[in-house]
């Protein structure tokens, strides 16, 4: 027997249940927290949904105060405004209330109010490991996985470059995770997180420093969502189906932060840095051409992933499943009405144009250093070639 290897890190407390935001006060309570700042977005300001997160801590005479003005993908001038205002009180513990966006931006100010500096100070390869005050995380949508991660993922402003921060600062002290809030979540966001889930799991199983927990957690994510992503997208008030996305989506990310993303991941941060494609469609968009490109590396891990989330059947020998773990990709994106980069919008000439850079960035996050297959920066550009054209990439 191999020995294992693992540096394993998980949040205190995971509190899942349906209606589990209520209890956020008692959560605070067990830690002896008492003055929050919570983070969230202005979508969820405008339509009230913070309500579900003020409302429980007034009635047990908690004051809370919000911190709004976060973004999609959040950059390091959000994170500083953030650290600005978590100065004007003597708040004692952010919570990131939203999607990945406001979970991540919560953890950034905890770590920029820490060490001071720059973002950019933060990024890999080094630790941030001090957070100024603990983050309770309560996600929105069935995506992310940010809820249980030690990473960050914050875009430089000024370079043009998504950071990924790594360390236990990054890590929540406690996450709520209550799949009825992801009830209002529209179709396309549905989609685009839930293949953001899958791809956490399958790259965290396929991944150079996958171990028996890390494995375990991503099989039985690619399992959940492999069986109910179309049906969430499809029926958005099932309940049973978004119950299922959401653990999924805490268990792929509980896997990926115990072992790693790989190269869809490191692709995808520069696509998103700058053509501004969020993080979930920029990962369906390179799924399939990127497992096609890696199989090889790891074909017995992808046949085993394909079985477990059902796009191969369990007498399929490992050259059959993984091909049809591509094809079944591929149809998944079909199916979940997933846009080309030139059906976002993207013009081709500023990609082919963007090409090398996104691959000496995509290389510089570490992230395709962990991939089955490692590639070459002239390997990544043809992927991204080959994702606009929608052509099988022979590399």
């Amino acid at each position: 027997m191999t020995t294992v290897n693992a540096n394993i890190a998980a949040p205190r407390l995971l509190l899942v249940a349906a209606g589990a935001v209520k209890q956020i006060a008692e959560v605070l309570g067990k830690f002896g927290l008492s003055r929050p700042l919570i983070v969230s977005d202005p979508f969820m300001v405008k339509l009230g949904l913070i309500d579900r997160c003020l409302a429980p801590l007034a009635a047990a005479g908690i004051e809370a105060d919000v911190f709004s003005d976060t973004v999609p993908e959040p950059n390091d001038t959000v994170i500083e405004a953030g650290v600005a205002a978590f100065a004007k009180a003597p708040y004692d513990c952010l919570i990131g209330f939203g999607g990945g966006s406001p979970i991540d931006t919560a953890k950034a100010m905890a770590i920029l109010a820490s060490g001071g500096g720059k973002m950019r100070d933060y990024k890999v390869p080094v630790a941030a490991d001090r957070g100024a005050v603990p983050v309770i995380a309560i996600p929105t949508t069935a995506g992310t996985g940010s809820e249980c991660t030690r990473f960050t993922v914050i875009t430089d402003h000024d370079r043009g470059e998504k950071m990924l921060i790594n360390g236990l600062g990054c890590l929540p002290l406690a996450a709520i995770v209550d799949y009825e809030l992801t009830l209002t979540v529209p179709p396309r966001t549905t989609a685009d997180t839930g293949v953001d889930s899958f791809t956490h799991a399958l790259e965290a199983f396929v991944s150079k420093r996958a171990n028996p927990f890390s494995d375990a957690l991503a099989l039985a994510a690619m399992d959940l969502i492999g069986k109910n992503i179309r049906t969430a997208y499809a029926e958005p008030n099932n309940h049973a189906a978004r119950e299922a996305m959401m653990i999924g989506a805490t268990q792929a990310g509980l896997a990926f932060s115990n072992s790693s993303v790989a190269l869809v991941h490191g692709m995808s941060r520069p696509i998103g840095a700058h053509f501004h494609v969020p993080h979930g469609l920029s990962n369906a968009m390179l799924l399939p051409a990127i497992t096609r490109f890696s199989i090889h590396g790891a074909e017995a891990r992808y046949a085993q992933a394909a079985r477990r989330s059902g796009f191969a059947a369990a007498g399929d020998s490992d050259a059959v499943a993984a091909g049809k773990l591509v094809t079944g990709l591929e149809t998944l994106n079909q199916d979940l009405s997933v846009p080309t980069p030139s059906g976002f919008g993207i013009k081709e000439a500023d990609w082919n144009g963007k090409m090398a850079l996104m691959a000496e960035q995509a290389l510089a996050s570490g992230s395709p250093n962990n991939n089955p297959r490692v590639p070459n920066a002239s390997e990544i550009v043809a992927l991204y070639r080959a994702v606009w054209t929608g052509a099988p990439v022979n590399i």
